[in-house]
């Protein structure tokens, strides 16, 4: 197939252009002309420079394209000015899948977040992961990166209701090889790799490997259906922040965090972290949105892509130790 990737040296778009070019696929990657290439190294693909926003361009560009995928996002948790988040993930968006759409692409995967996802509920003492059929209001979307995220969706669902192939496929926290900004995530597993991780709020993620929602993506061009959106995690990947910290310490050999820090504690300290981060403009080191999100354990179940797609199940352990060997190979680890 000819593919279309926007967002392709990103964390997931890297490793979605890699497994495409693996499969024998031709692959345009929509690069900016200062997108850092690092993860991308290595890879036979062609360049397209172009913006999400020109339409013109990119019909011209995703011509005689198969599959077209739009991974490009701005995920930030904290930014001096959030304008150009909403422009890239909101009308970036829009441009993006209807220029897919009239360039005759059979398939449009739009990726967006487990976010855009109602939080799980409890029931008998036990939180019970989300689904699919987990509605998320607006009123859900607390952070401004939600906020672009559920209005993307909300354009992809519009689409694919008027007839355009739109596939949606919402990732869960992705670890692996090849984040090179790191992402919050990823800068989680750095933090912890330099000893900058002195306690932890309460809080629960779905891990699950980068490499299985890239392939994710393509079983979704491959397999899924018009309209229908996917969860891409792992189906033993939901863990409490202290599993996780535990987890890597065995990895690592490094001693994991003791000091959990009550909610009303972390969320004091952000506000403090976000007014200083905007007179010096330099990030906080616990966003407050990251803060209210890790109010609620978010914890899903991708029963559905793993039934209709065949999502591979990489066990998350295994994404942690090649994060870390990638973190630790590309020099993210102080020396000692």
């Amino acid at each position: 197939m000819k593919c279309f990737v926007t967002g392709g040296s990103g964390f997931i778009g890297s490793n979605l252009v890699r497994e495409l070019v693996a499969l024998g696929h031709e692959v345009k990657v929509l690069l900016r002309p200062s997108s850092d290439l690092r993860a991308l190294q290595g890879v036979d693909f062609e360049r397209v420079e172009g913006d999400l926003t020109n339409r013109g361009s990119l019909i011209k560009a995703m011509r005689g394209c198969d599959w077209c995928f739009h991974v490009a996002a701005v995920y930030a948790l904290w930014m001096r000015d959030y304008a150009p988040m909403h422009v890239t993930n909101v009308a970036g968006t829009r441009e993006v899948l209807e220029a897919a759409a009239e360039a005759g692409c059979k398939r449009i995967i739009h990726t967006s977040t487990v976010g855009c996802i109602g939080l799980p509920r409890e029931r008998g003492g036990r939180i019970v992961p989300s689904d699919e059929t987990a509605h998320a209001s607006w009123s859900r979307m607390t952070n401004e990166y939600k906020k672009s995220k559920w209005r993307a969706e909300s354009i992809a669902c519009s689409l694919a209701a008027k007839g355009a192939p739109v596939v949606i496929v919402n990732p869960s926290a992705p670890v692996g090889p090849r984040d090179v900004k790191p992402t919050p995530t990823g800068q989680m597993i750095v933090d912890f790799l330099n000893k900058r991780m002195p306690a932890y709020v309460d809080t629960g993620l779905n891990w699950v490997h980068v490499r299985d929602v890239a392939i994710g993506h393509i079983l979704a061009a491959e397999k899924g259906r018009v309209g229908e959106r996917y969860i891409l995690g792992n189906a033993d990947g939901n863990w409490t922040m202290k599993q996780t910290l535990e987890a890597l310490a065995e990895i690592t050999g490094l001693r994991a965090p003791k000091v959990r820090i009550p909610y009303f504690v972390a969320l004091f300290y952000a506000y403090i972290g976000e007014a200083i981060a905007q007179m010096t403009g330099r990030p906080p080191r616990a966003p407050l949105a990251g803060v209210r999100m890790s109010k609620h354990k978010m914890y899903f179940d991708p029963a559905k892509a793993i039934r209709e797609l065949g999502l591979p199940q990489t066990p998350p352990r295994k994404a942690f130790e090649d994060a870390v060997e990638w973190f630790k190979s590309n020099g993210y680890v102080r020396p000692s």
